[in-house]
């Protein structure tokens, strides 16, 4: 089984992915980009928001790798190396927090939640793209101008919380626990 981990799975492609966010982080992530404001004027925002897809691609593609049959007939419950793998993913992007912040590393655990629940009701490519679909929206929604002009950010808008944000990162480990739990759950198996 742990062949057909590294082999068919390939959750070691989770580094070069933890690496690509570092990288990309630190490279471009504070650069602005423009974003329309569907509750005011135009917008800015750092490339920073955007990389967590990087990470949700590479743990979808990893989901994604599978062989059913071969799993079914399996001794070793392979969704509980999935569970693993996901949560040593978890654990490596925090590690990571002094390299590319704790916001980042917050809002990548928060987009591989929200796409691990959407994979268990829909497929991977729904998964990353509900991820980017919830980036967009928070930074398009999520900062509406008060009366004096300045962007204040909404309560709902988790990944546009402060670095330091205590609540939001309590939070976030809560959504992702739940979604390893339940996102990951093996399935009843169908005749």
């Amino acid at each position: 089984m742990k062949l057909y981990a590294l082999s068919v799975r390939r959750w070691w492609v989770m580094i070069p992915a933890v690496l690509a966010l570092i990288l990309t982080t630190w490279l471009i992530g504070a650069s602005p980009v423009p974003v329309p404001s569907l509750l005011g004027g135009g917008g800015m925002a750092q490339i920073k928001h955007f990389v967590p897809v990087i990470m949700s691609v590479a743990i979808m593609y990893c989901l994604d790798r599978r062989l059913p049959e071969a799993e079914l007939t399996a001794v070793v419950p392979v969704r509980r190396l999935d569970r693993a793998a996901a949560s040593a993913t978890a654990v490596l992007l925090l590690a990571a927090t002094p390299a590319v912040g704790l916001d980042v590393a917050r809002n990548t655990l928060l987009i591989l939640a929200l796409a691990l629940v959407v994979r268990r009701i829909a497929n991977e490519a729904t998964a990353v793209a509900a991820g980017l679909l919830y980036i967009i929206a928070n930074v398009m929604l999520g900062q509406p101008p008060d009366p004096l002009g300045h962007r204040i950010g909404s309560w709902w808008a988790l990944p546009l919380y402060p670095a330091g944000s205590m609540p939001a990162l309590v939070i976030v480990v809560v959504l992702f626990s739940a979604a390893i739990a339940w996102g990951l759950a093996p399935r009843a198996r169908t005749l």
